[in-house]
Parts: structure tokens; C-alpha cells; sequence
């Protein structure tokens, strides 16, 4: 079993959901994506639905803040009563992606996982991207969108997490040095992808003492 904590971020229609949750396969570790969303919920007492409507949408400034650093989070959740549900979304995602780290190795996708953990040395953080050819075609094929609106909806789909990332790290998503690896997977199948990720994981674990 691999020693680290893999997050991995994706251009929508890449396909980089199911690398990850392959990737998390075949290394025999948990997967997390909208785990993360039921966790949360139970974590608050809220219902799952409604976390599930507002997951990664940006919010308020205040917000913007509190990830930043500038506030105390503390360790209840009680000084988040006036918060709107999607920043209260965030900040129980904020402490369950760090729950889960120190719990031990998996594979979480999204919702800035590479920023909220950027200070935990046992982190790999891949970026899986493609051109937007291959990514239309794939949106069509696996998430059942309309053809003729296939580039609109992958565009407004980045830009709206680009915009999540942003807002709560206050870097630009799908730099490359906010990353350890980045894969084009539209050169190469998900298999080739995951065996390419799989090896340099284990590269990085031969090299922790």
C-alpha cells in the first residue's frame, strides 16, 4: 500500500473522475468524490441534498478569509450559524479532507484537496487535463450531453471550478506548479493513465525513509 495522500484535480470531460477512482483500485486505497459530500452532511446535520445542489459553488468573501487563514476555525462548528450552506459545505470539507489524511492513504478528488493539504508532506497532487475536442466527445458519451452544446457546458464547467479554486485558495487552478503531475489523458487510454500515475506513486514511496 502506498504511503501518500493522492489528490486530483480535472478538466471536465478528461475523465479524470474515473482515473482516480481506478487509480484508488489498484493501489487498494479509499476513493473519495462525493463521499465527501454524505460525510459532510452527517458531520452538520444537514441533509445530503442540499449539500449535493450547492457542491462547488463559490461563495462570499467572508469565506474567501476563513480559507486563507484569517479566522480561527476552532474545532466545532457552532460559529458557523450565520454562514451561508455552501461556505458551512466547505469549511466540514475543509476538516473532513484533513480527517481523512491523517487517517491514511487515499485517493481524493477535487474540492482544492491539493490546497487544503499543501502543508502535508506526504501529498501527491495530479492534474489530469485534454484538448477540447476529446473532452466534448467525452462529455457526450459519458455524461449524456447535448452534442451541440457539448463545448459550452465543458467551458462553464472548468470555469466554475476555476473560479471554486480560486475563490477558496486564492491561486489559479491548473497551473502546473501547484502540481506534481500533470497527464494529458486524451493521449493516452484511462489504463495507460492510471499505470503512468500507479508508477510514479510508487517511485515517490521508495523515496520516503
Amino acid at each position: 500500500m502506498t504511503k501518500h495522500i493522492i489528490t486530483v484535480a480535472r478538466q471536465f470531460g478528461s475523465g479524470g473522475s474515473d482515473i482516480a477512482r481506478s487509480l484508488a483500485d489498484k493501489l487498494g486505497i479509499k476513493f473519495y468524490d462525493k463521499e465527501l459530500i454524505s460525510l459532510a452532511a452527517k458531520e452538520s446535520g444537514m441533509n445530503p441534498e442540499v449539500f449535493e445542489k450547492i457542491d462547488e459553488k463559490a461563495a462570499n468573501s467572508l469565506l474567501y478569509s476563513l480559507s486563507m487563514g484569517l479566522y480561527n476555525f476552532g474545532n466545532g462548528f457552532s460559529a458557523m450559524g450565520d454562514l451561508p450552506v455552501n461556505d458551512k459545505l466547505y469549511i466540514i470539507q475543509h476538516k473532513m479532507i484533513k480527517r481523512l489524511a491523517e487517517e491514511g492513504p487515499c485517493v481524493i478528488l477535487g474540492r482544492c484537496a491539493d490546497y487544503v493539504l499543501r502543508d502535508y508532506p506526504n501529498v501527491i497532487n495530479i492534474y489530469i487535463n485534454a484538448d477540447m475536442e476529446y473532452r466534448k466527445q467525452h462529455a457526450v458519451k459519458y455524461h449524456k450531453i447535448d452534442a451541440k452544446r457539448a463545448e459550452q457546458i465543458v467551458s462553464r464547467t472548468d470555469k466554475t471550478r476555476a473560479n471554486y479554486y480560486s475563490f477558496y485558495s486564492g491561486q489559479k487552478w491548473g497551473q502546473a506548479q501547484n502540481y506534481d503531475l500533470c497527464i494529458n489523458s486524451g493521449k493516452m487510454s484511462q489504463d495507460d493513465a492510471v499505470s503512468l500515475i500507479k508508477s510514479y506513486v510508487e517511485l515517490r514511496d521508495k523515496s520516503v525513509k
